[in-house]
């Protein structure tokens, strides 16, 4: 039987499985974790909104009626594009090697700390789940240190680098989540003496989106009592802050990078195998027509250039869907139509009552986009049960102010003393 081989179970990977579970193949899907990740919602897990179940179900169970999938945990090394095999580490230790008739890479992207990985010990990224995780215990562990601290207004000082999407709504959570749903439980800690700073070097906040939705954006963050500084090109980050290039000095005991993202180093040995080219970031150059790197291998997603699409999840789920009709459509014979990608637009959160989306000619903000945010966000989570927890928490959050997820995983340990 035609065996394609999946690697990476992002939005483009999980799309090419599914798009082919009535198809006449045996599908291996492989990722490094057992999980599917919605990425768009890993900050709400960061800022104690939501668990991480409810953006990260097991691909075991999303594909548990799906017989002709199966799931590989291991993490792909390299590729022998000649022999038509995946070298793949496995859990035990050991190493394998999986061959396929059709493969699809999908392995998505990474934080760039353009060239300043050093920066990342004291401005981790929030790529996976279990940065996110992390990231919610240093976030709490500053306001319970600020409580017992001398100076509490060091570690209620908080700055988010990079004002995309991911920034702005990190930024507006991180607002909502000192300033409503931690209030009264730290009796001991005066709202005044929090400090939350989000800054980019480019010259706007969202800059993908149109100047009336970056101008509301921008407002409604001053408005929850954020400092927005663009035009902030950072220098240099150590465990107390950062420093613009114009000298700026931002206070800082916890800082999130949001800045920058490169493709997986996969695309590069992607490309090394199969002779392709990438381009400045690291993505692979793949045909526009079907996403084609040669006649048995594809590549998807943020690791792949098609047509300089963005980095977001419409991409990568449109990809996935056409490589699943391309594959099928080439077993049966037959041709398909050209990719053509369908711009469904851009959006970003603000604070639960609020957002902004650009689709097409309509800018949407306040609760009329809140509502348009939700709806999207909502109808590509996998698993109704998701869906469920999901507007469950959102709902609970709006009328009490309150966080479905305030833990520390981490217990405290004391000190080693001669």
């Amino acid at each position: 039987m035609h065996r394609v081989v999946v690697v990476g179970g992002g939005f483009g990977g999980l799309g090419v499985v599914r798009g082919l579970k009535r198809a006449p193949v045996e599908v291996v899907l492989i990722d490094r974790t057992n999980h599917h990740l919605f990425q768009p919602l890993l900050y709400q897990v960061a800022t104690a909104l939501l668990s991480a179940g409810d953006i990260a179900p097991a691909f075991r169970a999303i594909l548990r009626k799906q017989r002709n999938a199966r799931v590989l945990l291991g993490e792909v090394t390299g590729f022998d594009a000649q022999a038509k095999k995946v070298h793949v580490d496995l859990p035990d230790g050991t190493s394998r090697t999986t061959s396929y008739d059709t493969l699809v890479v999908a392995a998505g992207s990474q934080d760039s700390y353009f060239g300043h990985g050093d920066w990342a010990e004291d401005a981790p990224p929030m790529k996976t789940l279990e940065q996110a995780v992390g990231l919610r215990s240093k976030l709490l562990k500053a306001f319970e240190t600020a409580v017992v601290a001398d100076d509490p207004k060091q570690w209620l000082s908080f700055a988010v680098v990079g004002a995309g999407p991911t920034g702005v709504e990190l930024a507006g959570q991180l607002a909502d989540l000192a300033r409503r749903a931690l209030k009264g439980q730290f009796r001991e800690i005066d709202p005044r003496d929090i400090r939350i700073t989000l800054l980019d070097a480019v010259p706007h906040v969202l800059p993908p989106f149109s100047a009336p939705l970056r101008e509301h954006a921008r407002a409604k963050l001053e408005q929850l009592g954020v400092t927005v500084m663009t035009n902030a090109m950072v220098e240099a980050i150590d465990e107390t802050g950062l420093t613009t290039e114009d000298g700026d000095r931002v206070e800082a005991r916890t800082i999130i990078w949001a800045a920058g993202v490169q493709a997986s180093p996969l695309a590069r040995k992607l490309a090394e195998a199969t002779g392709a080219e990438v381009d400045r970031k690291g993505r692979i150059l793949v045909n526009p027509a079907d996403c084609s790197v040669t006649d048995e291998v594809f590549a998807i997603g943020d690791m792949a250039n098609l047509d300089n699409l963005p980095g977001i999840a419409e991409p990568a789920i449109q990809e996935g869907h056409h490589v699943a009709r391309v594959i099928e459509a080439r077993l049966n014979n037959q041709k398909t139509k050209p990719f053509k990608y369908l711009d469904l637009g851009t959006m970003a959160t603000i604070s639960p009552g609020d957002a902004v989306a650009d689709v097409k000619k309509l800018r949407l903000k306040g609760i009329i986009g809140k509502a348009a945010w939700a709806g999207v966000h909502i109808a590509f989570l996998v698993g109704w049960r998701n869906r469920v927890a999901v507007l469950a928490q959102w709902g609970w959050n709006i009328v009490t102010g309150r966080r479905a997820q305030p833990i520390i995983l981490e217990p405290m340990h004391a000190i080693e003393r001669k």
